[in-house]
Protein backbone atom coordinates (compact mmCIF):
# COMPACT_ATOMS: atom_id res chain seq x y z
CA UNK A 1 0.00 0.00 0.00
CA UNK A 2 1.18 3.51 -0.82
CA UNK A 3 0.89 6.60 1.40
CA UNK A 4 0.30 9.64 -0.80
CA UNK A 5 0.22 12.29 1.93
CA UNK A 6 2.61 12.44 4.90
CA UNK A 7 3.66 15.79 6.36
CA UNK A 8 7.00 14.40 7.50
CA UNK A 9 8.47 17.90 7.80
CA UNK A 10 6.14 18.62 10.73
CA UNK A 11 7.86 19.40 14.03
CA UNK A 12 5.71 16.67 15.57
CA UNK A 13 8.11 14.19 13.96
CA UNK A 14 11.33 15.90 15.07
CA UNK A 15 12.13 13.38 17.80
CA UNK A 16 11.55 10.15 15.88
CA UNK A 17 11.41 10.82 12.13
CA UNK A 18 13.61 7.84 11.12
CA UNK A 19 11.57 5.54 13.34
CA UNK A 20 8.33 6.80 11.75
CA UNK A 21 9.65 5.72 8.35
CA UNK A 22 10.77 2.34 9.68
CA UNK A 23 7.42 1.72 11.34
CA UNK A 24 5.75 2.48 8.00
CA UNK A 25 7.91 -0.15 6.29
CA UNK A 26 7.17 -2.64 9.06
CA UNK A 27 3.42 -1.97 8.69
CA UNK A 28 3.59 -3.09 5.06
CA UNK A 29 3.79 0.20 3.19
CA UNK A 30 5.63 0.05 -0.13
CA UNK A 31 6.22 3.78 -0.47
CA UNK A 32 5.35 7.27 0.77
CA UNK A 33 4.96 10.73 -0.73
CA UNK A 34 6.22 13.50 1.54
CA UNK A 35 4.22 16.71 1.17
CA UNK A 36 5.82 20.06 0.46
CA UNK A 37 3.64 22.95 1.65
CA UNK A 38 5.97 25.96 1.40
CA UNK A 39 9.25 26.85 -0.24
CA UNK A 40 11.29 25.82 2.81
CA UNK A 41 9.26 22.71 3.63
CA UNK A 42 9.50 21.59 0.01
CA UNK A 43 13.28 21.72 0.33
CA UNK A 44 13.11 19.74 3.57
CA UNK A 45 10.69 17.22 2.06
CA UNK A 46 13.03 16.57 -0.85
CA UNK A 47 15.99 16.04 1.46
CA UNK A 48 13.98 13.62 3.60
CA UNK A 49 12.88 11.70 0.54
CA UNK A 50 16.50 11.44 -0.61
CA UNK A 51 17.36 9.70 2.67
CA UNK A 52 15.01 6.83 1.76
CA UNK A 53 15.49 6.13 -1.98
CA UNK A 54 12.93 3.88 -3.66
CA UNK A 55 10.64 4.25 -0.64
CA UNK A 56 10.07 8.01 -0.27
CA UNK A 57 9.41 10.73 -2.84
CA UNK A 58 8.22 14.30 -2.36
CA UNK A 59 6.13 17.12 -3.77
CA UNK A 60 7.21 20.74 -4.22
CA UNK A 61 4.75 23.57 -3.90
CA UNK A 62 3.08 26.27 -1.86
CA UNK A 63 -0.12 25.59 0.08
CA UNK A 64 -2.87 28.20 -0.27
CA UNK A 65 -2.33 29.20 3.36
CA UNK A 66 1.16 30.38 2.34
CA UNK A 67 0.11 31.87 -1.00
CA UNK A 68 1.00 35.37 0.20
CA UNK A 69 4.66 34.28 0.13
CA UNK A 70 4.58 33.44 -3.58
CA UNK A 71 7.00 35.53 -5.63
CA UNK A 72 9.54 35.09 -8.43
CA UNK A 73 12.19 33.79 -6.03
CA UNK A 74 9.85 31.20 -4.55
CA UNK A 75 8.73 30.17 -8.04
CA UNK A 76 12.33 29.70 -9.14
CA UNK A 77 13.07 27.62 -6.05
CA UNK A 78 10.06 25.37 -6.57
CA UNK A 79 11.02 24.90 -10.22
CA UNK A 80 14.59 23.95 -9.31
CA UNK A 81 13.36 21.42 -6.75
CA UNK A 82 10.78 19.98 -9.10
CA UNK A 83 13.48 19.16 -11.62
CA UNK A 84 15.05 16.69 -9.20
CA UNK A 85 14.18 13.04 -9.88
CA UNK A 86 12.67 12.28 -6.48
CA UNK A 87 10.24 15.23 -6.65
CA UNK A 88 7.26 13.80 -8.49
CA UNK A 89 4.44 16.36 -8.23
CA UNK A 90 3.73 20.07 -7.91
CA UNK A 91 1.88 20.97 -4.74
CA UNK A 92 0.37 21.04 -2.28
CA UNK A 93 -1.40 23.78 -4.18
CA UNK A 94 -4.97 24.96 -4.60
CA UNK A 95 -7.50 27.12 -2.80
CA UNK A 96 -8.70 27.34 0.81
CA UNK A 97 -11.54 29.78 1.33
CA UNK A 98 -12.40 28.28 4.72
CA UNK A 99 -9.74 30.17 6.65
CA UNK A 100 -8.34 32.58 4.10
CA UNK A 101 -4.94 32.76 5.77
CA UNK A 102 -3.89 34.31 2.45
CA UNK A 103 -6.24 36.61 0.49
CA UNK A 104 -8.28 34.86 -2.20
CA UNK A 105 -6.71 36.77 -5.07
CA UNK A 106 -3.20 35.79 -3.94
CA UNK A 107 -4.29 32.17 -3.53
CA UNK A 108 -5.60 32.17 -7.09
CA UNK A 109 -2.42 33.73 -8.45
CA UNK A 110 -0.16 31.23 -6.67
CA UNK A 111 -2.36 28.31 -7.74
CA UNK A 112 -2.36 29.37 -11.39
CA UNK A 113 1.41 29.89 -11.35
CA UNK A 114 1.92 26.38 -10.00
CA UNK A 115 -0.38 24.90 -12.61
CA UNK A 116 1.71 26.62 -15.27
CA UNK A 117 4.85 25.18 -13.71
CA UNK A 118 3.34 21.70 -13.65
CA UNK A 119 2.53 22.05 -17.34
CA UNK A 120 6.08 23.20 -18.15
CA UNK A 121 7.67 20.31 -16.27
CA UNK A 122 4.96 17.77 -17.14
CA UNK A 123 4.33 16.82 -13.54
CA UNK A 124 1.02 15.89 -11.91
CA UNK A 125 -0.51 18.22 -9.34
CA UNK A 126 -1.12 17.47 -5.67
CA UNK A 127 -4.22 19.51 -4.90
CA UNK A 128 -5.86 21.12 -1.90
CA UNK A 129 -9.40 22.51 -1.94
CA UNK A 130 -11.58 23.61 0.93
CA UNK A 131 -14.79 25.59 0.59
CA UNK A 132 -13.75 26.72 -2.89
CA UNK A 133 -14.92 23.92 -5.17
CA UNK A 134 -16.40 25.87 -8.07
CA UNK A 135 -13.61 28.45 -8.28
CA UNK A 136 -11.00 25.74 -7.81
CA UNK A 137 -12.43 23.76 -10.72
CA UNK A 138 -12.75 26.85 -12.91
CA UNK A 139 -9.07 27.72 -12.47
CA UNK A 140 -7.91 24.13 -12.86
CA UNK A 141 -9.98 22.99 -15.83
CA UNK A 142 -8.15 24.90 -18.61
CA UNK A 143 -4.85 23.28 -17.61
CA UNK A 144 -5.89 19.66 -17.29
CA UNK A 145 -5.54 18.70 -20.93
CA UNK A 146 -1.87 19.63 -20.70
CA UNK A 147 -1.11 17.96 -17.35
CA UNK A 148 -0.25 14.29 -16.59
CA UNK A 149 -3.02 14.29 -14.00
CA UNK A 150 -3.79 15.29 -10.45
CA UNK A 151 -5.16 14.14 -7.12
CA UNK A 152 -7.44 16.07 -4.79
CA UNK A 153 -5.63 15.28 -1.57
CA UNK A 154 -7.55 14.77 1.68
CA UNK A 155 -10.96 15.07 0.06
CA UNK A 156 -13.69 16.03 2.55
CA UNK A 157 -16.10 17.86 0.24
CA UNK A 158 -19.66 17.36 -0.91
CA UNK A 159 -21.08 14.84 -3.36
CA UNK A 160 -21.43 17.63 -5.92
CA UNK A 161 -17.73 18.45 -5.56
CA UNK A 162 -16.77 14.78 -5.80
CA UNK A 163 -18.74 14.34 -9.00
CA UNK A 164 -17.20 17.52 -10.40
CA UNK A 165 -13.64 16.40 -9.67
CA UNK A 166 -14.27 12.95 -11.10
CA UNK A 167 -15.75 14.50 -14.25
CA UNK A 168 -12.48 16.43 -14.65
CA UNK A 169 -10.51 13.18 -14.55
CA UNK A 170 -8.95 13.80 -11.14
CA UNK A 171 -8.04 11.15 -8.59
CA UNK A 172 -9.34 11.37 -5.03
CA UNK A 173 -7.25 11.03 -1.86
CA UNK A 174 -9.08 9.63 1.18
CA UNK A 175 -7.77 9.94 4.74
CA UNK A 176 -8.80 8.83 8.21
CA UNK A 177 -11.40 11.61 8.15
CA UNK A 178 -13.72 8.89 6.87
CA UNK A 179 -13.20 7.02 10.16
CA UNK A 180 -14.73 9.89 12.18
CA UNK A 181 -18.27 9.03 13.28
CA UNK A 182 -18.99 12.73 13.83
CA UNK A 183 -17.67 14.37 10.66
CA UNK A 184 -16.95 11.54 8.26
CA UNK A 185 -20.32 9.86 7.72
CA UNK A 186 -21.22 11.82 4.58
CA UNK A 187 -17.85 11.01 3.04
CA UNK A 188 -18.21 7.37 4.05
CA UNK A 189 -21.45 7.14 2.08
CA UNK A 190 -19.69 8.57 -0.99
CA UNK A 191 -16.85 6.04 -1.03
CA UNK A 192 -18.56 3.63 -3.46
CA UNK A 193 -18.93 6.50 -5.97
CA UNK A 194 -15.17 6.71 -6.48
CA UNK A 195 -13.96 4.39 -9.25
CA UNK A 196 -11.29 2.06 -7.89
CA UNK A 197 -8.76 3.25 -10.49
CA UNK A 198 -9.17 6.85 -9.27
CA UNK A 199 -8.85 6.20 -5.54
CA UNK A 200 -5.75 6.86 -3.44
CA UNK A 201 -5.23 6.55 0.31
CA UNK A 202 -3.30 8.63 2.78
CA UNK A 203 -2.97 9.51 6.45
CA UNK A 204 -2.19 13.25 6.15
CA UNK A 205 -0.14 12.56 9.28
CA UNK A 206 0.49 13.91 11.84
CA UNK A 207 -3.11 15.09 11.47
CA UNK A 208 -6.43 13.21 11.27
CA UNK A 209 -5.73 10.24 13.53
CA UNK A 210 -8.56 7.76 12.79
CA UNK A 211 -11.03 8.05 15.65
CA UNK A 212 -12.17 4.43 15.40
CA UNK A 213 -8.72 2.93 15.94
CA UNK A 214 -8.17 0.77 18.99
CA UNK A 215 -5.06 1.49 21.05
CA UNK A 216 -4.67 5.04 19.80
CA UNK A 217 -1.35 6.69 20.74
CA UNK A 218 -1.49 8.86 23.83
CA UNK A 219 -0.03 11.82 21.98
CA UNK A 220 -2.89 11.64 19.42
CA UNK A 221 -0.38 11.88 16.60
CA UNK A 222 -1.17 10.13 13.34
CA UNK A 223 1.57 8.40 11.34
CA UNK A 224 1.88 6.30 8.16
CA UNK A 225 2.01 3.02 10.10
CA UNK A 226 -1.73 3.53 10.66
CA UNK A 227 -2.52 3.50 6.93
CA UNK A 228 -3.47 -0.22 7.02
CA UNK A 229 -6.34 0.68 9.34
CA UNK A 230 -7.63 3.22 6.82
CA UNK A 231 -7.28 0.66 4.02
CA UNK A 232 -9.28 -1.90 5.99
CA UNK A 233 -12.06 0.53 6.87
CA UNK A 234 -12.37 1.97 3.36
CA UNK A 235 -12.46 -1.56 1.93
CA UNK A 236 -15.19 -2.49 4.40
CA UNK A 237 -17.37 0.47 3.46
CA UNK A 238 -16.77 -0.07 -0.27
CA UNK A 239 -17.44 -3.81 -0.02
CA UNK A 240 -14.00 -4.77 -1.32
CA UNK A 241 -11.16 -7.01 -0.22
CA UNK A 242 -8.57 -4.99 1.77
CA UNK A 243 -5.56 -6.54 0.04
CA UNK A 244 -7.07 -5.93 -3.38
CA UNK A 245 -7.77 -2.31 -2.43
CA UNK A 246 -4.26 -1.87 -1.05
CA UNK A 247 -2.80 -3.20 -4.29
CA UNK A 248 -4.92 -1.14 -6.67
CA UNK A 249 -4.48 2.13 -4.76
CA UNK A 250 -0.73 1.46 -4.68
CA UNK A 251 -0.76 0.96 -8.45
CA UNK A 252 -2.83 4.12 -8.91
CA UNK A 253 -0.29 6.21 -7.03
CA UNK A 254 2.66 4.75 -8.92
CA UNK A 255 0.94 5.44 -12.24
CA UNK A 256 0.04 9.06 -11.44
CA UNK A 257 3.44 9.94 -10.01
CA UNK A 258 5.38 7.90 -12.61
CA UNK A 259 7.09 5.74 -9.97
CA UNK A 260 8.74 2.34 -10.44
CA UNK A 261 6.51 -0.69 -10.10
CA UNK A 262 6.32 -2.17 -6.64
CA UNK A 263 8.96 -4.78 -5.96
Amino acid sequence: MFEIGINLTSSQFDKDRPQVVERARAAGLSGMLITGTSAQESVEAQKMAAEHPDFCWSTAGVHPHQASDWNEQVAAGIRKLAELPNVVAIGECGLDFNRNFSPADLQEAAFTAQLALAKDLQLPVFLHCRDAGERFAALLKPWLANLPGGVVHCFTGTRQELELYLSLGLSIGITGWVCDERRGLELREMLPLIPAERLMLETDAPYLLPRDMENKPKNRRNEPAFLPHIVEQVALWRGEDPQWLADITDANARKLFALPERR
